[in-house]
């Protein structure tokens, strides 16, 4: 990047990358200098560590609105959805119950999961979206067979926003008597999310989208429903997930889940809606051929993606960045494959479409400030992009 300062930087891909908040890290830097003890050891400092680990535990049980004892700490979001799917349809597996229903637009994480489970027997039902990437929760009860042995819906969609009817999924799942596994990276503390009343049995989440240290996740499991391990060892974790305790990333995330919810009361999440819309309404206004992708208003409050027809993503945001305006094309963990959105596909985009997503994602240190910078940069970016590709608007 050239001729930008810092200050002069607009950093919209919260999505992608939160900064951790200073508040976080004041907690976790004891942990790294203080020599405090393996939770597992019997000893003052291993009791003292297994406190905080507890404490963490009791605020993650909390911002999901679950008991204490479904906690598991993991790596990330990642690990997570790996034990929640692996776990759970191994284990369900044993009761020959081997089908899976999943939606069209799953992360990539869910999705790949699934696949390799399948090379191995499991059968995979895609339940299908609307144009603005919405599941029909009547789809999801009529893809659920007697040997379905999980269901996999995300809360929100990290590409495209859209929120899901979480509450009657769950519902449905109860009724059938199949487990809930609900992604909720990017939507638990922006949305309503409460595994017990909204009836998940499985739930995950990572640190980094609550502000919290990257490589430090976790996963809720209803207590009593069976998981088979994917990390073997000595059993920590109520031996779902062996490995000594990242202590210092759990007590981050206990402290930045905290935060989420403290603020979310505080009207964070209003604050967020406004900027959003603002940055929709001029980005519209001022870009033709340029559309909305997913709902306008039920969808993450801190979230806008757009496709613009004429230009190549990949362009658009070199260009953005050399302004000093950070934004992304989607979800972070596909970006290196290099193929088209599996979800912008699954909500009908046109081919054209298909190359010009741009998504902005605002987050705790967003400004108006910001909101006008990119308001500023994006519109000409774009109107270079398509001259120097001969670009005829429609």
């Amino acid at each position: 990047m050239t001729g930008v300062t810092p200050a002069d930087r607009a950093y919209l891909d919260y999505a992608g990358f939160a900064p951790v908040d200073p508040r976080v890290l004041a907690v976790m830097r004891p942990f790294f200098e203080a020599g405090i003890g393996n939770p597992s050891a019997r000893h003052s400092l291993g009791a003292e560590a297994r406190e905080s680990l507890d404490a963490a535990r009791t605020k993650v049980a909390r911002l999901c609105g679950g008991a204490v004892s479904g906690v598991i700490f993991t790596s990330g979001a990642t690990e997570a959805i790996n034990l929640a799917i692996r776990g759970a349809a191994l284990a369900a597996r044993d009761r020959r119950r081997g089908h899976i229903v999943l939606s069209a637009v799953e992360h990539i994480s869910v999705i790949n999961a699934c696949r390799d489970l399948e090379k191995s027997g499991a059968t995979l039902t895609f339940v299908p979206v609307d144009a603005e990437g919405r599941i029909d929760p009547a789809a999801v009860g009529s893809a659920v067979t007697a040997d379905t042995g999980l269901i996999s819906i995300g809360a929100a969609n990290g590409e495209i926003g859209t929120l899901q009817s979480v509450t009657e999924i769950g519902r449905i799942a109860a009724s059938a008597g199949v487990p809930l596994h609900v992604d909720a990276v990017g939507a638990l503390g922006r949305m309503p999310l409460a595994v017990e009343s909204m009836g998940i049995d499985l739930l995950s989440l990572s640190a980094n989208d609550l502000y919290g240290p990257p490589g430090t996740g976790a996963l809720w499991v209803r207590p009593g429903l069976r998981l088979t391990p994917m990390m073997l060892g000595g059993g920590q974790e109520n031996g779902c997930r062996s490995g000594t305790e990242n202590l210092p990333g759990v007590v981050g995330l206990g402290v930045a889940a905290e935060l989420m919810r403290t603020e979310a009361a505080h009207g964070e999440n209003a604050r967020l809606v406004e900027l959003r819309d603002r940055l929709r309404k001029g980005l519209l206004e001022a870009i033709p051929d340029c559309r909305l992708t997913g709902p306008a208003t039920a969808r993450l409050p801190h979230h806008l993606s757009i496709v613009v027809r004429g230009v190549k993503a990949d362009s658009m945001l070199l260009d953005l960045d050399l302004v000093g305006v950070a934004a992304s094309a989607g979800s972070a963990c596909a970006a290196l494959t290099e193929t088209p959105s599996h979800v912008l596909r699954a909500i009908g985009c046109a081919r054209e479409e298909l190359d010009g997503p741009l998504c902005f994602t605002l987050g705790r240190w967003t400004t108006a400030s910001d909101v006008d910078t990119v308001l500023d940069r994006v519109p000409p970016i774009v109107s270079r992009l398509r001259t120097l590709t001969a670009f005829t608007p429609r």
